[in-house]
């Protein structure tokens, strides 16, 4: 998807509208009155919000004006079915709503072939957590959902995971003023430290400071897994000459170290 395109569905998306808190309010009424110019302008004042969900799901799919599509789908039917009374922000209401349209989406256009009793748990799993977004006014947990539908926990959390479309690392998930964090900067790597990172700083350097020849050993032998055996017949000399070179070599990178 990419999200510096100027045009999707033929709409300006630099030029999108927002609306206040008044003007939302405001128009909601008059939608629920059948006003149809108040309907569209709070369509057109809210596609802005459709654009930031969209962006959250990153390269899922091929054309990003489908899923625009698709998310306006959703946008339209919260204004169709927001009760003014129930004193929530509209948008509080709405994200639920797109979010859910979208998964809808990917989900029937989901490449991956689950079974269709896991399939049937996770489409009664996305239906009941927009139930319960919309009555509990926050995201609901797999246990709330797990509950509702009086099913085990980790049924419906495999559920749902087994019709989520696979995410790239270089997926985002947030961006501002041109920055972008994706999901590989979420990523933590628990058995990493600073100790190891100087360590590996420390080898590299040490590296630099041997022969080809013994560099190009050292990289076949223990980064690359391959026997002294192996290493001779690559290269054309003997197991013994191998061993002497290796030998040598790490004697002069603990020395550096």
């Amino acid at each position: 998807m990419y999200y510096n395109k100027v045009e999707l569905c033929g709409i300006n998306t630099s030029k999108l509208k927002v609306l206040s808190s008044e003007e939302t309010t405001e128009l909601l009424k008059k939608a629920a009155g059948g006003d149809r110019v108040a309907r569209t302008a709070l369509i057109d004042g809210n596609l802005r919000l459709v654009l930031s969900i969209i962006q959250r799901f990153g390269n899922k799919v091929r054309d990003a004006d489908d899923l625009f599509q698709v998310g306006c789908i959703g946008l339209i039917k919260a204004i169709d079915h927001f009760d003014t009374e129930i004193g929530v922000k509209f948008s509080t209401y709405a994200v639920p709503m797109i979010i859910g349209e979208i998964r809808r989406y990917l989900r029937d256009n989901n490449t991956l072939r689950v079974s269709r009793g896991i399939r049937d748990l996770a489409y009664r799993a996305l239906t009941k957590r927009e139930e319960l977004s919309a009555t509990m006014l926050r995201e609901p947990t797999v246990e709330d959902i797990a509950k509702a539908l009086d099913e085990p926990v980790r049924a419906v959390s495999e559920a749902m995971e087994a019709i989520m479309e696979p995410i790239s690392l270089y997926d985002p998930v947030y961006g501002e003023n041109g920055d972008s964090l994706y999901v590989m900067d979420q990523i933590r790597d628990e058995d990493a430290n600073d100790e190891m990172w100087l360590e590996n700083i420390a080898i590299s350097e040490a590296m630099k400071k041997l022969s080809e020849r013994e560099r190009s050993i050292i990289m076949m032998r223990f980064f690359r897994g391959k026997t002294q055996m192996e290493i001779a017949d690559e290269i054309g000399i003997s197991q013994a000459q191998v061993s002497r070179i290796e030998k040598g070599a790490l004697e002069r990178i603990r020395k550096e170290l």
